[in-house]
């Protein structure tokens, strides 16, 4: 690992946490390995090409991952890619509870990663769904008739927040759990929050 490619964002960042430290060294040292730039995004040390997001290191309460933002375009030759939960679309994450764990793949981690690159200087995207890719259940449809302030409430959610509901809100199989979920989050949909806010 060479100095010139670091961030004292992410030097102080390491020198902060509790939790993970030398797993998150060992993680850093292999991602700079592999020539990225390094970054300091959404609290998380990030690794870029031409700009463009490849990989971040989280810590997390049980674990420890390295986060590759198109990772459902990788080959996942060796099983390790997680999907975080079932509503991510294009992240995956490879976990670590020990810097043992770290160090016996490290050769398949940069592997990876190269392939990660590769994707991106590909210029491959990772086909997202869209809303109309989700279609909204015979409850929800029914309160958007009942109460236009609702519909027009959800309508002016981001994309991100209307697919989450529209997911969550199809889900159970019966409709009295349906319309149970809706009335719960009528309230924060009317304030524009999300289904996690």
């Amino acid at each position: 690992m060479t100095d010139t490619n670091t961030n004292p964002k992410v030097d102080a960042y390491l020198s902060k946490i509790k939790t993970w430290k030398e797993e998150s060294k060992k993680l850093r040292e292999i991602i700079l390995d592999c020539e990225l730039t390094e970054d300091f995004k959404w609290m998380h040390p990030c690794y870029t090409l031409n700009g463009k997001n490849i990989v971040l290191i989280h810590g997390f309460k049980e674990y420890c991952a390295i986060l590759f933002m198109k990772g459902a375009l990788l080959k996942d030759t060796h099983g390790i890619l997680i999907q975080q939960t079932e509503n991510v679309q294009a992240g995956r994450q490879i976990r670590f509870t020990n810097v043992e764990q770290i160090v016996e793949q490290e050769a398949i981690l940069k592997a990876y990663i190269q392939e990660a690159i590769e994707v991106e200087q590909a210029g491959m995207q990772v086909e997202m769904k869209t809303n109309t890719d989700y279609s909204i259940p015979e409850e929800l449809q029914q309160q958007f008739d009942e109460k236009p302030a609702f519909r027009d409430a959800f309508e002016a959610l981001t994309p991100g927040r209307q697919r989450a509901y529209l997911y969550y809100f199809s889900q159970p199989k019966q409709s009295k759990t349906k319309v149970s979920r809706i009335e719960k989050y009528m309230q924060p949909i009317m304030e524009g929050k999300g289904l996690n806010d």
